[in-house]
C-alpha cells in the first residue's frame, strides 16, 4: 500500500481506507506471490463465473484462441478453479 495525500491506495489508486482483513492482505500477497513463478505456457481465462487454467499449446492458436477466430480454445482448458469468485467482463 503507497500513501497519496494521506490515503491509502492500491497499486492502481483505488482508495482502501475501508481496511482489508488479514486474511484478504494474505490472500491478495499469495496471489502476488504466485504470480511471480506463474509458468509461461500457461493462462487464466474467466468465463461465465468460472475461472479456468488454460495452456497455450493445446489451442488451436498460439494466442488460446480458436483458428478464424476470437473465441478462446476449449481444448485449451486443463483445469477449472472453484471457489474464488471472478468474471470476464471488462471495466
Amino acid at each position: 500500500m503507497s500513501k497519496d495525500l494521506g490515503k491509502h491506495t492500491n497499486a492502481i489508486g483505488v482508495d482502501l481506507s475501508v481496511g482489508l482483513t488479514r486474511a484478504e492482505e494474505g490472500a491478495i500477497s499469495n496471489l502476488k506471490k504466485l504470480a511471480k513463478k506463474w509458468p509461461k505456457t500457461l493462462w487464466l481465462w474467466s468465463g461465465s463465473g468460472s475461472l479456468f487454467v488454460m495452456k497455450y499449446s493445446l489451442a488451436e492458436k498460439p494466442d488460446g484462441r480458436i483458428k478464424g477466430g476470437t473465441s478462446v480454445d476449449a481444448k485449451g482448458i486443463v483445469e477449472r478453479i472453484d471457489g474464488i469468485p471472478n468474471d470476464g467482463g471488462d471495466w
